[in-house]
């Protein structure tokens, strides 16, 4: 099992990150400059719905219910400020997100 994983953000520019497993995605993408935008970086906001590939832990329960206010039926729509990360994942921006560049 590898030390790093990679965050890659497929159609933009922007270049992949790694981050050890289980990192705060909200503080290192702000950090590292992603084209993930955040807000509250508590899963309130929504400002941070983005569509993920790969295979990270089921939103919990406070997230899910924000998910399916925002993204209802979008299977892999999740709150970044709340990804556990465990793997690697591909980050895209949500199809209806005009904001994510």
């Amino acid at each position: 099992m590898s030390d790093l994983y990679t965050i890659s953000f497929p159609g933009t520019d922007y270049p992949p990150i790694s981050l050890q497993p289980h990192q705060n995605l909200s503080e290192h993408l702000t950090i590292q400059n992603s084209p993930v935008l955040f807000g509250c970086r508590t899963g309130i906001c929504g400002t941070c719905l983005v569509e993920v590939t790969g295979d990270i832990p089921a939103a919990k329960t406070d997230e899910q219910e924000m998910l399916d206010t925002l993204a209802p039926n979008v299977p892999n729509a999740r709150l970044a400020c709340q990804i556990d990360l465990t793997t690697d994942v591909e980050i895209c921006r949500f199809k209806d997100d005009k904001t994510f560049r």
